[in-house]
């Protein structure tokens, strides 16, 4: 254990957040336990542009500033442009929650005089407040693997749940927009999440998405989503045209704000391993996840109202962008087995009610 910091001398906190959009999600219990520990510090996040859109606004973050690596920010000039940027803020302390030495090295040069964070990418040098990530279960969930490096520090917090926040205007924008749409409010909305942008090896099949989606619908008497992002459009046209034009197709026409308040809004999802599959869970919104390539014991939904669907195959999780082989890990996913996950869930979920 690590000797705890004295919370009434640390007043101005500067978060360096993750680079995706799933891990920043993931991370939502870390910023909890942060504020939670420093209820009278002031919290900056330092994140990306796409992942600044997540936390603005949000209750737990006071402000958020882009790190904008492709532009200002590119390269050796960039980096030292933006501890410039940083250092007249005079933060008390840097949580580095992104493992890269960038990090460690712009907190370093920004004169933060405490750094914290894991020992990873040969940054220990740069760190005061160093954790040994090693010590962890390497199958530990990313929301634990965070708050376990939190709480070597003394940085606990009495919950555990992911939060994601949306302005009523943001609501009322995506009930306008759905009933365009032919959406209505009453209605029961099925989101279907065909990407994920790590890489092809995560991604199902368009053709079983739009099955599983077809089917579930006419069960449960619901209108279908599609969501994806501007890489993602050709794929959600396969599904609308195996879905004979019978959903609405949003794929590469949403900001990452009115891609959450669209999520919210459904009332079921189905998704790939992907950043909205953890903005889904972060709002509550029952969903089933089809997992192949990537690890399910450290990046499944982190929602009670979540279930996983997946096949046991001797190469999985292997973890690559591509498949080099023949894809058994979806390919063995059927479409009948999305369907049976979701009713089981939605039958249980409401018996539960």
């Amino acid at each position: 254990m690590s000797t705890p910091l004295d919370p009434t001398r640390v007043r101005n906190i500067l978060v360096r957040g993750t680079n995706w959009l799933g891990d920043a999600v993931m991370n939502t219990p870390a910023l909890g336990a942060i504020r939670e520990t420093f209820p009278q510090a002031r919290i900056t996040l330092l994140v990306i542009p796409a992942v600044a859109e997540l936390f603005t606004p949000h209750q737990w973050v006071d402000e958020v500033l882009i790190y904008d690596r492709k532009g200002r920010h590119q390269g050796i000039r960039g980096r030292l442009r933006l501890a410039g940027e940083l250092r007249p803020r005079r933060f008390d302390l840097a949580i580095l929650l992104q493992n890269a030495i960038d990090a460690a090295l712009i907190a370093t040069l920004a004169g933060i005089p405490r750094r914290m964070g894991t020992r990873t990418d040969g940054r220990g040098f740069l760190l005061t407040h160093g954790f040994n990530q090693k010590s962890l279960n390497p199958r530990l969930h990313h929301v634990d693997y965070y708050l376990e490096m939190l709480r070597y520090f003394g940085i606990r917090s009495t919950q555990k749940h992911q939060l994601l926040c949306l302005t009523d205007a943001e609501r009322e924008a995506v009930r306008a927009r759905f009933t365009e749409g032919g959406i209505t409010p009453d209605d029961f909305v099925i989101g279907i999440n065909p990407g994920a942008a790590y890489g092809s090896a995560k991604r199902w099949y368009p053709e079983r998405f739009a099955a599983a989606g077809a089917e579930l619908a006419r069960r449960w008497g619901a209108k279908l989503v599609v969501f994806g992002g501007p890489g993602e459009v050709a794929i959600a046209r396969d599904i609308e045209a195996a879905l004979e034009g019978h959903c609405l197709n949003l794929a590469g026409t949403l900001t990452v704000r009115e891609l959450m308040a669209s999520i919210a809004r459904c009332n079921f999802f189905i998704s790939n391993d992907s950043g909205p599959m953890h903005i889904a869970a972060a709002f509550g919104v029952p969903l089933v996840a089809v997992f192949g390539s990537t690890d399910h014991r450290t990046t499944y939904p982190w929602s009670e109202k979540a279930v996983v669907v997946r096949k046991e195959v001797d190469c999985a999780p292997c973890l690559k962008r591509e498949c080099p082989t023949d894809h058994r890990c979806m390919k063995q996913v059927t479409a009948e087995d999305v369907v049976t996950a979701a009713v089981e869930l939605q039958k249980q979920l409401t018996i539960d009610n």
